[in-house]
């Protein structure tokens, strides 16, 4: 009698070496899954393979501005999840090619393979907007419903955790200056939403738990001000820092300057995004497309920021703070 191996379902994931990336495929395959992690340059996508069993997670070429990488990468796959999205443009690799034409490429890859579509986009979203970071995210979200209508779409609000780009940079700064910037007084509230948290919440739209056709806003427990950010990471790296108010129009002018350099720690679009609040919308947590409403606790920052910014304190985790 001949018996029957039952082959764990496919999921492809691009941007699958970036930082929301390997918790995704980390999760992904905890869960038993095989994954095709779809990225630019495989050679460097190497240290994704320990988080699997041995062949269960194959980096793979593509680049969204590319169709053909992307039809290959989707090919076979029964879920497809699209994380690519970029802060500032460079060269070839503009906010038009890669989240709109991009995320149009994913979706029809996609619904020509048969499979499943996630795509995560970002709170702030509007297609109205004069930002092109912000008008592109939400065009992009278009192309996807246009194309595949019960796709689920995530929209996080700042993605923190091990490697991230926003308190890491902040506490490398505080290492080296005296003084950190608060851009426009640092009143813009933000709700910091844990990179574990995004992941489980893409791990379990790939099982099949997670309503299509809607868009989810995903946020942590607390809601801060930028200042209230600063003052929180100051605290777990045990140091003090002035915190200086920078006005808006002399924000736009560093943005400008800053933004010719190959990676800017600030542009001007960044200063005009800064401007609006960056939070769930009351909408969204009315109808239960939050975190919480997909039977998720979200982690607090209290709890997670002391496991990795210990590196920036004095005398790294061996300083004493006021924490333990």
């Amino acid at each position: 009698m001949t018996s029957v191996i039952k082959v764990p379902p496919l999921v492809t994931v691009f941007g699958g070496s970036g930082f929301l990336g390997r918790h995704v495929v980390r999760a992904l395959a905890k869960r038993g899954y095989r994954v095709r992690a779809a990225v630019r340059n495989p050679n460097l996508a190497l240290h994704l393979l320990p988080l699997g069993n041995v062949g269960q997670i194959q980096p793979i070429q593509a680049n969204l501005r590319m169709r053909w990488s992307v039809d290959r990468a989707v090919q076979g796959a029964d879920c497809v999840i699209n994380l690519v999205g970029i802060l500032h443009e460079s060269g070839r690799q503009s906010f038009n090619a890669v989240q709109e034409f991009g995320a149009r490429a994913v979706a029809e890859a996609a619904r020509a393979a048969g499979a499943r579509l996630i795509h995560v986009s970002a709170i702030g979203a509007d297609a109205s907007s004069h930002v092109p970071y912000a008008r592109t995210k939400a065009q992009g979200e278009k192309a996807v419903f246009d194309t595949v209508g019960d796709a689920v779409v995530f929209r996080p609000s700042i993605v923190f955790g091990p490697e991230d780009s926003f308190f890491n940079r902040f506490a490398g700064m505080a290492r080296l200056s005296p003084v950190l910037p608060l851009i426009g007084g640092g009143g813009t509230k933000f709700q910091p939403v844990y990179v574990g948290d995004v992941a489980e919440a893409i791990a379990r739209a790939v099982d099949g738990t997670v309503e299509g056709g809607r868009v989810y806003e995903l946020g942590g427990p607390e809601v801060r001000s930028f200042r209230e950010l600063m003052e929180e990471m100051l605290a777990v790296v045990g140091r003090k820092r002035l915190l200086v108010s920078v006005p808006w129009w002399v924000a736009k002018i560093q943005g400008r300057i800053l933004g010719l350099l190959p990676n800017p720690l600030l542009t001007a679009d960044q200063v005009e995004l800064l401007k609006r609040d960056n939070v769930v919308s009351e909408e969204a947590r009315k109808e239960g497309r939050t975190l919480e409403g997909l039977g998720i606790t979200p982690q607090t920052m209290e709890a997670i920021l002391p496991t990795y910014l210990w590196q920036y304190r004095p005398a790294g985790q061996f300083t004493k703070t006021t924490l333990a």
